[in-house]
């Protein structure tokens, strides 16, 4: 009690600015720290000190005033002065009452889903609470008793954990197949779709084709995936058909899987379901068919409200398959080689890649590795009575859970945003999982794993840049599967971590790390490892840099299979407002032209129509923060009336920008597209809206301009929205006009005027 009492003390003897500075970075600022102070004064005075030469103190006069002078500047840089505290206390009631205008703003009546008194975003939670618990941390406050903090986020972890205590358990080189499992002869059979693909001897010809000649491709037509397209330079395969029906036991699956799956898969089946057909829905059905031929896979109509778990679960499915039919053969040949007599050749038991890992999932945040790891216990559990042993368990819930507590009761928004902002969203993680018979090892390292589950950011902090002295990536260069998952979030973060990771993915390692070359397959010695490899690519929607990524980074012998339905019915049938839509086409000649063709097509043909005052409330969309960036500093060099709101605006300054917007202090307002996915404000006031990109989610372009009826004042007869395209935003037009009208709009050179009454 009197620890606590002292800290409660000190607190209390703290002014505004050093409690702040607490808040905000864990730690006392500087010049109160009295031995961080006496260090810094050493190192810059080491003529102060105590043992210093005696004749240091006996320098003239002039050197001491100048010593002076240069401490006394020193400290002007660590004192508070009470200019400083003001200019503070401005700042704070600045925001507050930012804060309560808004709350004002959000009880005006209309289903406002902004930040009132508690109802803060989520977005906005975790930093204040990592403030919280950093304050708490740095004074000292006890824990409970035998309480693992390590495992607690909130406290943060300075080192990477990972479990280096089940190394021989989960090693492949020293285990065996058991033969009560029965499954040593289990991936013998000619049939199996997994030594099919593995055990495909290609030849140099053929490599050297797969580089030069370009694809052949061919469409088909299934029932549920609808429009299919199949590529490959090798010889014409045959055409792929969706199977009607399809039976457990003819996909070849691992034994244990066989029993499980139709249990673990049962919360998405319907009653109509044939029996025959009672462990696949229609779409994981054709999914699978797909998958388990080993080809390259993108499908971009996944929705996390209606598909996304069932997706998931299929891929799921079959990643565990391969995994666990490659661990029973390499346990399987440990047992021939045990047993095999002195001289008998060696190449018979090459089985392994020059690394462990096999397969790597990209996901975006925690709570989906969450998901799969799940999904993947209870794929292994034959039944309730028989749990498998998985280590590290409790750590894991701890680091990749989330507490309910954590959301506002009251924050509303749309379903689809809660259906991916759900749980645990930090997109900084990776981990391994090792997978061995009826165990499973959750944080092994790397190269210990079979699986790896990461974030694009997690992948990216461990591979490193070039020059970095701390980088790896061996650990990816036997990757036989690759499975990225909501591919449209990616674009939303940081695209570049998904290219950077391409580019390092099936590398010759530039270490072995111990592995038995004798036991290596010979492709992955010839480093064709990416000709081998599986890419299974999930998305929301179809944009250019997520189909160059399918078309110029997998290189898999099997093909590539593309679902490629067109939009018939756009977005814009579900703007509910009588709104005038102009879609206003600029010219480019190429598609890196694009960009300043757009913005010298905005500043001299459309911003002119809307500078007089009568064109007030504004609001101009824009999806590249390189383009918001461009267009704020043009507004500022033509001192235009002019707010703006992106993904780092402060939530003070957000606030402020939208009560200018609404009251009419401000005639524009640039908003960013990633603060909008982030978010999802309505923004009240607009009366004119300019899109000066097509969203990259069509249904942003609904909501948007749904957001109109915010505010009825009956003005609703002078409300514009004016889009400006070209031709090479023909799949962002599809998605919000519908394909029809997209290629009436992309053959003619003129404005297209659309008229929306509600009805649509």
């Amino acid at each position: 009690m009197g620890k606590r009492r002292d800290r409660r003390e000190l607190l209390r003897n703290l002014s505004k600015k050093q409690k702040k500075h607490l808040r905000e970075f864990g730690e006392e600022h500087p010049f109160h720290d009295k031995s961080l102070l006496g260090l810094l004064l050493h190192s810059c005075f080491p003529f102060q000190s105590e043992n210093s030469d005696k004749s240091s103190a006996e320098s003239d006069s002039e050197t001491e005033v100048e010593q002076v002078s240069v401490y006394h500047k020193l400290l002007a840089t660590l004192k508070t002065s009470p200019e400083s505290e003001s200019e503070e206390e401005e700042d704070e009631s600045e925001s507050e009452e930012a804060e309560e205008s808004e709350a004002e703003m959000d009880s005006e009546g209309s289903q406002e889903t902004g930040e009132a008194d508690g109802g803060e975003d989520k977005k906005d939670v975790p930093e204040e609470k990592e403030a919280t618990d950093t304050t708490e941390l740095m004074l000292g406050q006890e824990q409970d008793d035998g309480a693992d903090t390590s495992c607690d986020p909130h406290h943060g972890v300075t080192e990477e954990f990972t479990d280096v205590k089940h190394e021989s358990e989960f090693s492949l080189e020293t285990n065996f197949m058991e033969e009560e499992s029965g499954d040593c002869n289990a991936d013998t059979r000619d049939s199996n779709p997994f030594k099919q693909h593995m055990d495909k001897e290609l030849e140099e010809k053929e490599i050297e084709k797969m580089s030069t000649v370009p694809k052949t491709s061919s469409q088909s037509q299934w029932p549920r995936l609808g429009q299919l397209t199949f590529s490959s330079t090798l010889e014409k395969h045959k055409t792929l058909k969706a199977d009607k029906e399809v039976d457990v036991k003819q996909l070849y699956l691992h034994k244990p899987l066989e029993s499980t799956w139709p249990k673990v898969n049962k919360q998405f089946l319907s009653s109509v379901n044939k029996p025959s057909d009672s462990s696949f829905t229609p779409l994981q059905r054709e999914l699978f068919c797909i998958m388990n031929t080993y080809r390259d896979l993108f499908y971009p109509e996944r929705n996390a409200l209606t598909n996304g778990e069932e997706i998931r679960h299929a891929y799921c499915l079959h990643a565990l398959n391969h995994v666990l039919k490659a661990n029973a053969q390499v346990l399987s040949n440990n047992a021939k080689r045990r047993d095999r007599k002195p001289g008998t050749d060696t190449d018979d038991y090459r089985d392994q890649g020059l690394t462990r890992p096999k397969v790597l999932m990209i996901v975006p945040f925690r709570e989906c590795a969450l998901r799969i790891v799940h999904i993947l216990i209870s794929l292994l559990e034959v039944n309730d009575k028989k749990k498998i042993d998985v280590s590290n368990k409790k750590r894991f819930k701890g680091e990749f859970g989330s507490d309910p507590e954590e959301k506002p009761p009251n924050l509303k928004r749309p379903e689809d945003y809660e259906a991916v902002f759900a749980g645990n969203i930090d997109d900084h993680f990776r981990i391994g999982v090792a997978i061995l018979q009826k165990s499973m090892r959750l944080y092994a390292p790397f190269y210990s794993s079979d699986i790896i589950i990461a974030s694009p950011l997690g992948m990216r902090t461990v591979i490193g840049a070039e020059g970095e002295k701390k980088r790896d990536f061996d650990f990816l260069s036997s990757v036989e599967i690759l499975i990225i998952d909501q591919a449209d979030i990616y674009l939303m973060q940081n695209w570049e971590h998904v290219l950077h990771l391409m580019k390092h993915i099936n590398l010759l390692p530039l270490d072995s790390h111990g592995v038995d070359f004798s036991r290596v397959r010979m492709l992955n010695l010839n480093n064709w490892c990416k000709y081998y490899r599986q890419t299974l690519l999930f998305s929301a929607l179809q944009d250019p840099q997520i189909n160059s990524v399918f078309n110029k980074h997998c290189f898999n012998y099997a093909g590539q299979v593309a679902v490629r339905n067109l939009p018939l019915t756009g977005s814009i049938s579900q703007v509910v407002v009588q709104l005038p839509h102009v879609f206003r086409r600029l010219e480019a000649e190429s598609v890196t032209s694009v960009i300043d063709a757009r913005f010298q097509f905005f500043i001299h043909k459309v911003l002119p129509e809307y500078r007089d005052a009568i064109m007030s409330h504004t609001l101009i969309y824009v999806p590249s923060y390189f383009d918001y960036v461009r267009l704020r500093n043009y507004f500022k060099k033509e001192d235009l009336n002019f707010t703006h709101i992106c993904e780092y605006t402060k939530k003070a300054a957000v606030c402020r920008a939208r009560r200018f917007f609404l009251k009419g202090e401000k005639q524009f307002l640039l908003f960013t597209e990633r603060f909008h996915f982030y978010k999802r404000y309505t923004i009240k006031g607009i009366r004119n809206l300019i899109f000066y990109e097509l969203p990259t989610y069509s249904h942003f372009y609904s909501e948007i301009c749904n957001m109109m009826k915010a505010t009825d004042n009956g003005v609703d007869a002078t409300w514009t929205c004016t889009v400006l395209y070209s031709k090479y935003d023909a799949q962002k037009l599809a998605a919000v006009v519908g394909i029809d009208r997209t290629a009436q709009m992309l053959q003619s050179k003129k404005n297209v005027h659309l008229f929306v009454t509600g009805e649509n």
